[in-house]
């Protein structure tokens, strides 16, 4: 691996992490707060699922373990939940039930291949 890509994936890694940030920090906002956050919880977590998308996108697995390379196209539909539940936020003003469903699947997909894709690779790595 190159100087040049590795600078860019560990970008799009910062990208991902800003991005989780985002949706986290937009998810809390009007659970939280006691004073009107408005209407800016819903562009904070709408830019969180844009920027987790393109990192997921931008950043696919190229190795040969297919087991890992499956979890990781998983992760990224965690990122088009995000973006869905997003949409929701917007589309739906009265109730909240459609985006919070659709950000609790992304969450749940998320915490799973995040202790199934290193668990994978260990695997991987102990069989080679």
């Amino acid at each position: 691996m190159n100087i040049q890509n590795s600078g860019f994936r560990n970008a799009m890694m910062w990208l991902i992490t800003l991005g989780m940030l985002l949706i986290v920090a937009g998810t809390l906002m009007p659970m939280i707060t006691r004073m009107h956050c408005g209407e800016w919880f819903k562009y904070v977590y709408a830019a969180g699922a844009l920027l987790l998308l393109a990192g997921r996108i931008f950043t696919p697995y190229k190795g040969d373990n297919m087991r890992v390379r499956r979890l990781s196209r998983i992760e990224s539909w965690s990122a088009i939940f995000f973006c869905v539940a997003a949409f929701f936020v917007f589309y739906d003003q009265t109730s909240l039930r459609d985006w919070l469903a659709f950000t609790l699947a992304g969450g749940c997909i998320q915490a799973y291949t995040s202790i199934m894709i290193p668990r994978a690779l260990s695997k991987g790595d102990k069989k080679s």
